[in-house]
């Protein structure tokens, strides 16, 4: 079925973040263009939230990815709270029914089933770097996977400690000793631009460690996903997150689940090839 031509009766959904990409924009618009759906994607960034958020409601937009900084901020702005992203406190998808905005976190979904691939063993400790709104479903996903002796690391004095006691977690301001079998970073640390060359680990750390898990999408192979790479070390990509928790949007827009070729499609064509082989991997095709 072709894609109709933009017109007025299509539907834009789009990303709001501090540092948009193109990514997000390129993997929805070849799934609407291969599903033959009437809908648009657009990046956006905003130095006014209250605003951009009642454009959302004003002009009909069907819905909203939410990245860094805006995953907490957004929450009062909201009509209601999916219980999933009341519960962690932390919103990266909106959807516009008729001018009520519901919140959602598709990012804590996403983590949970790369965590259940079993690529980490929940019986060891890990250390989780941040105390943001991602950091949030992270920690979620970590708790329900049964990991249960771990560290979240931040320097905000008020989030990081609230967010290791949530759960039961030891807080840090500082790293630890190595010996963590799981690293995460769920800061900017690795993230293109002024963070770009930063490690968010130091090598010990990593060389101790059993699996990376690093959630910053761009570039795909952070300079700790490169390192641990190079060590031998099992790996999860931002990449990896970024398109599951895209595809659990896409849905909530448009009511439409690809098929798992259709995924990998758009994976390829947003991603890389490289992206797109390890997705074809979990879903058991061919590549």
């Amino acid at each position: 079925m072709a894609k109709p031509p933009i017109g007025r009766d299509t539907r834009l959904c789009m990303s709001l973040s501090g540092r948009p990409g193109n990514a997000g924009s390129r993997l929805h618009n070849h799934l609407y263009d291969a599903l033959g759906l009437d809908y648009v994607y657009k990046a956006f960034t905003t130095t006014d939230l209250p605003a951009a958020i009642g454009g959302i409601r004003a002009l009909g937009i069907r819905g909203a990815a939410i990245s860094m900084p805006f995953k907490e901020a957004v929450i009062p702005l909201l009509d209601r709270l999916d219980p999933t992203a009341a519960g962690i406190e932390s919103v990266n998808t909106i959807v516009n029914d008729d001018g009520v905005l519901s919140g959602y976190n598709t990012d804590y979904s996403a983590v949970r089933d790369l965590l259940a691939a079993g690529p980490a063993d929940p019986a060891r400790p890990f250390v989780l770097r941040g105390s943001g709104g991602m950091a949030k479903a992270v920690a979620a996903a970590l708790h329900y996977c049964g990991f249960h002796e771990g560290m979240i690391v931040a320097r905000n004095a008020e989030a990081g400690p609230a967010l290791a006691a949530l759960y039961g977690y030891a807080w840090s301001a500082d790293l630890p000793e190595p010996g963590a079998a799981l690293l995460v970073n769920v800061t900017p640390l690795g993230m293109e631009g002024a963070d770009a060359e930063a490690l968010a680990f130091p090598e010990a750390m990593i060389a101790a460690a059993d699996v990376a898990f690093d959630v910053v999408a761009q570039p795909p192979r952070t300079p700790f996903i490169r390192m641990a790479e190079a060590m031998g070390k099992a790996i999860v990509t931002g990449t990896e997150v970024i398109v599951r928790q895209a595809i659990e949007q896409f849905v909530l827009y448009t009511g439409v689940r690809p098929s798992p070729g259709q995924i990998v499609d758009a994976t390829r064509f947003a991603h890389g090839e490289a992206a797109a082989a390890r997705l074809a991997q979990a879903y058991g095709l061919g590549g």
